[in-house]
């Protein structure tokens, strides 16, 4: 098998917009989800057909919310894609709004077999659950992991799909290893674990693992602060670059730079502290992916 610096998941031809199903919540305020995929994405060439899971008036971040469970409308909204004909080369899966909605993303897995399948598991961080994720909604998320083409979680996330204790944010090699591996035989065909910090190194490290391949590691400059909606973008960046063409490391690099880049200007901009991680500034690199 071919190691992450060669692997490419998606072969672009000529000018042909891939179409990807984009299948995450909504905020009407705070950058994240369908907020920071449709953007992304659209900025690569890529086709965006949304998939709403749920409806906030903010993320979850803020003390008081409203939330709009979409699911009774998925199915419906799914029987008129089919009967539009419309095709899809990619479901890209993010966060979810009931358990319900893990059949909604198997559907898709169907109806279309050849469609790329990038999963980021979203579902807590810090070892914490988010505050909408029962254990219900968790236990439905690990079904995915099987489909999974691409599975991007962070430690937190890979805890709760493995049942490996979470041990923080600073773990050796071998806890990443050990991680990995549960999640390869869970039935992933290529793993991005992210969100590795050690104490007193200015980096933060992502792993890149495939069945029979060796373990990759990328290395990027880690800022003194942490904001909201930079897993979206990693994901939505890494899947963009996957459309793009790149190879599984090129795409995970790319996706790295980018979220360290919106990082970087995020604290001069207003109300950042709820507002979220600023990547509107940084939508011509991804631009110039193609």
């Amino acid at each position: 098998m071919s190691d992450a610096s060669s692997l490419r998941l998606y072969q672009r031809q000529g000018n042909y917009l891939p179409r990807v199903a984009a299948v995450h919540d909504l905020c009407g305020y705070g950058k994240c989800s369908l907020g920071i995929a449709i953007p992304v994405l659209s900025c690569a060439g890529i086709d965006v057909c949304p998939v709403p899971t749920s409806l906030f008036s903010g993320h979850t971040k803020f003390d008081h919310f409203y939330k709009l469970d979409t699911t009774p409308m998925l199915e419906p909204y799914l029987d008129a894609w089919r009967a539009h004909g419309i095709a899809l080369d990619g479901v890209y899966s993010g966060f979810l709004g009931s358990a319900e909605q893990v059949a909604t993303i198997e559907r898709l897995y169907r109806e279309y077999p050849r469609a790329l399948r990038v999963v980021d598991p979203v579902m807590g961080d810090g070892g914490h659950k988010y505050p909408t994720y029962t254990d219900e909604m968790c236990e439905a998320t690990r079904a995915l992991v099987a489909s999974a083409d691409v599975l991007t979680p962070n430690l937190t996330e890979a805890s709760i799909l493995t049942g490996i204790a979470y041990e923080g944010q600073d773990v050796d090699e071998a806890y990443v290893a050990r991680v990995l591996d549960a999640l390869l035989a869970m039935g992933a065909k290529n793993v991005v674990l992210k969100g590795i910090v050690h104490e007193g190194d200015n980096l933060i490290r992502n792993y890149v693992a495939s069945e029979g391949a060796p373990v990759a590691e990328v290395a990027g400059d880690l800022l003194p602060f942490m904001t909201h909606g930079t897993g979206d973008l990693f994901a939505s960046g890494l899947t963009a670059a996957i459309f793009a063409g790149k190879s599984l490391l090129e795409a995970v690099r790319f996706a790295g730079t980018l979220v360290r880049d919106a990082m970087a200007i995020t604290p001069d901009q207003p109300d950042c502290e709820v507002r979220g991680v600023s990547f509107e500034s940084v939508l011509g690199d991804v631009t110039a992916l193609i």
